[in-house]
């Protein structure tokens, strides 16, 4: 999962832009993480977004405590 996720900062973030200063790297990387967990749908969550996934478990977990 780990080298997932970095294959695909590395292509779609980091090989795509000349970083000329390290808060312009940071700034950049941070707003690509932003769209990556907030925006973007993931097929292995159902095509939901990370962001969505976690919620969603979350609401589940506390149904099945409300069930018990």
């Amino acid at each position: 999962m780990v080298e997932s996720f970095n294959g695909r900062l590395q292509d779609k973030c980091l090989n795509q832009h000349l970083f000329l200063s390290l808060r312009q790297a940071r700034n950049l990387i941070e707003a690509w993480r932003h769209d990556y967990n907030h925006h973007r749908l993931h097929t292995s969550l159902d095509g939901r977004t990370p962001r969505e996934y976690h919620q969603r478990s979350e609401e589940d977990q506390t149904l099945n405590r409300a069930d018990l």
